[in-house]
């Protein structure tokens, strides 16, 4: 039976890309003269963190990072955006998390969408992604452009798409 899995990757290479130049270019504007900002991502834990003296700065960084990150070919939405913390003296630490792997919550969501459809296939959770079969290949790419057509709050791509 023709089968198809639908994830949420975000190419790790590319992401350490995006966030480097993003890092080259806030070291370069003259509104960032003289600051002590720094950007990190941990690759271990996927989580970028954002050190910076006030507000307006910290909102510079973060579409400093998306801007680059779609200029990546890299979906924004797999950010997940926390709470600003201060941190020693008048510094704002931001964590934010990039998201891989489909939750339980959104999976639940794209199965009944799926199956709501009134299609003849079949979708299942497998750990972080969900699997769908079918007998013919236009229904699985009906499913396709099903879940394209709605926005679920985090890129999803669809592989290993098989006869």
């Amino acid at each position: 039976m023709p089968t198809f899995d639908i994830v949420s990757k975000i190419d790790g290479q590319t992401l350490d890309n995006a966030i480097n130049v993003a890092k080259k270019e806030i070291l370069n504007r003259y509104d960032f003269n003289d600051s002590k900002s720094t950007i990190d991502l941990d690759k271990k834990t996927n989580e970028i963190t954002i050190v910076t003296e006030n507000d307006m700065r910290l909102k510079a960084i973060q579409d400093s990072i998306i801007s680059r990150m779609v200029k990546q070919h890299l979906d924004s939405s797999a950010l997940d955006f926390g709470k600003e913390q201060y941190a020693a003296g008048n510094m704002i630490r931001k964590e934010i998390k990039v998201k891989e792997g489909i939750d339980k919550e959104v999976a639940k969501k794209i199965v009944k969408k799926i199956k709501d459809s009134g299609l003849k296939v079949q979708a299942s959770i497998m750990d972080d992604q969900v699997r769908v079969q079918g007998k013919k290949i236009d229904d699985l790419q009906a499913v396709i452009s099903l879940c394209r057509a709605d926005n679920f709050g985090q890129p999803l791509q669809y592989i290993n798409m098989r006869d």
